[in-house]
């Protein structure tokens, strides 16, 4: 394709190029990863291979259009107000979406990019106006997050907890809602120093050119013909608030329904996250009496405490208190540390 050598001013790690054999050669001296991914950004492909996360179901590879991921680029270019000469630090693996997008932004839009190794405390040495976390390394970042200007959070809820603690920085952080399928993400929600009113603050708010509606089951349906060809009708209960604005509730697969009542576990944990430090999650168990019954699995030692704090936490309706709590050493992740809960759940549950 026409469009795909890349921006005049892109620079990696200081340095600029004159063209790609130059840059293919040097990114072999960052990783393996970032060589990989370069090197099928400029095959004669139209498309990349990517993988999916797994975190709701197994791991597949899907075909990204590079067209697509250049037209996600400059959406996010466009919303966040990043022009050329842009810094930006990249701290995620490039093996998934996210970290590849990071690339491809700084590519397409003509950034200076650095790359740092993607560990949970991320090396911040000087500042940049843009970056991408997941919620583990903001948390561990939190000293030096001030270097960098705008932050987008993704590949995992951001808790309550950690929304305070960001309160008081001057880094504009925002959570993201996407997926592989809609090349990293669609929609954003400002997470410190809201203005608005409180309920506006639970909004996601689209990118340009896409169109949201619901589906019978009150899910997101997403039309972004920019970076997909069809519709993409997704698990995600929503409360549409117009067709660029929803409030998440939580995955359809995970909603329970306890004695005719509908439960979201992810609306549950958000509050429940005032009181756990520890990782939890609930869910609902089969039950005779109320079809399922909603139960919480803490990753830790056993703790009467959590318990005890569970059943009188204000906040919770009566069908939202945890009917048991169950105590596992270690919860079963994906490759990219997301929760997979119902393996966790078989093996935590007594047989």
């Amino acid at each position: 394709m026409d469009n795909l050598n890349f921006h005049n001013s892109f620079q990696l790690n200081g340095k600029s190029f004159s063209n790609e054999d130059e840059l293919l050669t040097f990114s072999k001296t960052i990783n393996d990863s970032v060589y990989q991914f370069l090197s099928d950004w400029f095959n004669a492909e139209d498309f990349v291979v990517v993988k999916t996360s797994g975190s709701t179901g197994k791991p597949k590879p899907i075909r990204l259009k590079k067209e697509f991921m250049i037209n996600s680029a400059k959406a996010t270019g466009t919303f966040f107000g990043l022009k050329e000469n842009t810094t930006a630090l990249l701290c995620l693996s490039t093996g998934y979406i996210a970290g590849k997008m990071m690339l491809v932004r700084a590519l397409t839009l003509g950034w200076s990019m650095d790359v740092v190794a993607p560990t949970s405390k991320v090396e911040i040495l000087k500042e940049y106006e843009f970056s991408a976390m997941v919620p583990l390394q903001l948390r561990s970042s939190l000293g030096d997050i001030d270097k960098i200007k705008k932050l987008i959070v993704g590949g995992g809820v951001v808790a309550n907890d950690l929304i305070e603690a960001i309160q008081n920085k001057s880094t504009e952080i925002y959570a993201t809602y996407g997926m592989t399928e809609t090349i990293t993400h669609i929609a954003v929600k400002k997470l410190n120093n809201v203005i608005s009113n409180d309920s506006e603050k639970s909004h996601y708010k689209t990118l340009p050119k896409v169109q949201l509606s619901q589906d019978n089951r009150n899910c997101l349906v997403i039309d972004a013909p920019k970076v997909a060809e069809e519709k993409i009708i997704t698990n995600d209960v929503i409360r549409l608030i117009s067709d660029t604005e929803f409030e998440w509730l939580g995955r359809y697969d995970n909603v329970i329904n306890s004695g005719g009542v509908k439960l979201h576990p992810e609306k549950i944990e958000e509050k429940l996250s005032k009181i756990i430090s520890n990782r939890f999650f609930v869910a609902g168990i089969n039950d005779k009496k109320l079809g399922e019954k909603l139960v919480l699995i803490v990753e830790g030692e056993e703790n009467d405490a959590i318990s005890n704090e569970v059943r009188n936490l204000l906040g919770l309706t009566k069908y939202e208190i945890p009917k048991a709590v169950y105590f596992v050493d270690k919860f079963i992740e994906t490759e990219t540390q997301k929760i997979q809960r119902k393996k966790t759940l078989a093996k935590t549950l007594p047989h």
